[in-house]
């Protein structure tokens, strides 16, 4: 059986900020900004509070069975709600999508890569 790579973005917008909350958020946004985003077994967050209060959670996880994505997806928004309780946000609209890559339909790098390596 092979291992599936499955990718789950937990998206969601801060609610209620104080002051200070906000404020950290600006301190720390450089690190959390778009250009680093990756999808990582730790998850990476996102967001420009700056511009909106939304925010966007990256995770990576792996399982073998397709069902497997369903657990992948639980824990993603386990940890991302541990991340925002743990400082202290508060949230709402809370929302995940999870794709498992090995059900992803090749791109036209991946499908010329494929026909050259079946030669």
């Amino acid at each position: 059986m092979s291992t599936r790579t499955f990718r789950i973005t937990v998206r969601g917008a801060f609610d209620g900020l104080t002051e200070a909350q906000r404020a950290a958020l600006l301190a720390g946004a450089a690190e959390h900004d778009v250009l680093r985003a990756a999808f990582a077994p730790e998850g990476t967050l996102t967001y420009d509070i700056a511009a909106r209060p939304a925010f966007v959670f990256r995770f990576s996880a792996a399982g073998e069975e397709e069902e497997d994505i369903l657990e992948a997806t639980e824990r993603a928004e386990a940890a991302a709600r541990g991340w925002l309780a743990e400082r202290g946000y508060s949230f709402k609209n809370l929302r995940s999508t999870a794709e498992d890559l090995s059900q992803a339909p090749m791109g036209k790098r991946q499908r010329r890569a494929a026909r050259s390596s079946g030669s």
